[in-house]
């Protein structure tokens, strides 16, 4: 498959790390299918980029905790994608007092149900093709556990063990399955914190500094390349040091 071009859909794309993976992916002239839900006007910039170089690319709307709408996004394109970022999720911070059946069935289903079964309707365009990439975002909480997020270290936690198995299975298929599991990251979820609380988290990171989206980005391309094909079932950490 080194010689083909090779379509890729990332869920999530209109989120901060889904972009950057978005346009580093354009950038290489991989033709994209951006998936969104609600917020497809931030994909604007990522459909400009790609026009300007000429790389075809398309969004595409979906609530993934619904199985049926995955089913009908993935009958929307005319080329199966061969290549998968699983990015698409949400966080939630509280003590697990707090936590509601709704709280927690949301979760699940965005985090752990929508990668399962948006893996599942991608997988028989690879297994004919005998080749495929699959990236799953995970957390550094999926790694470690948070105090005051656990629900969501619990989903993170989950994409890592569905990682591992499905690289057992899909590996004699020529389909490779990662995960990545980033520390703190500029933008997105650190939205949430405070300047000092900020601060604090940067001071306990050996590196001195957040990490950028478009480092997870570069991780993430790297991994859906024909060059990676003997790395799979594999958790990598891009933390700066902050959890080894």
């Amino acid at each position: 498959m080194r010689g083909e071009t090779m379509w890729g859909l990332v869920t999530g794309a209109s989120g901060e790390l889904g972009q950057a993976v978005s346009i580093a992916l354009a950038k290489r002239g991989i033709p994209l299918y951006l998936h969104y839900h609600l917020a497809g006007d931030k994909l604007q910039g990522i459909l400009r980029l790609a026009s300007e170089l000429g790389v075809p690319a398309y969004p595409l709307q979906a609530d993934l905790r619904d199985p049926q709408q995955v089913h009908r996004m993935f009958g929307q394109m005319p080329v199966k994608p061969l290549l998968l970022v699983n990015n698409a999720a949400v966080d939630h911070v509280g003590l697990i007092h707090d936590v509601t059946p709704e709280q927690f069935d949301n979760l699940v289903h965005i985090n752990v149900r929508a990668p399962f079964f948006v893996t599942q309707a991608a997988l028989p365009a690879m297994i004919q093709a005998k080749y495929g990439r699959i990236v799953n975002l995970s957390s550094i909480w999926g790694l470690t556990g948070s105090a005051c997020e656990v629900l969501y270290s619990t989903t993170k936690g989950a994409v890592l063990a569905f990682t591992k198995a499905l690289a057992k299975e899909l590996a004699p298929s020529g389909i490779s399955v990662n995960a990545i599991a980033p520390g703190a990251i500029e933008g997105g979820m650190m939205n949430r914190f405070s300047p000092e609380d900020v601060q604090e988290i940067v001071e306990a990171i050996p590196a001195g500094r957040l990490g950028r989206p478009e480092e997870v980005a570069s991780l993430a391309v790297y991994l859906l390349s024909p060059e990676a094909g003997y790395i799979t079932g594999q958790v990598i950490s891009p933390n700066g040091g902050w959890y080894t």
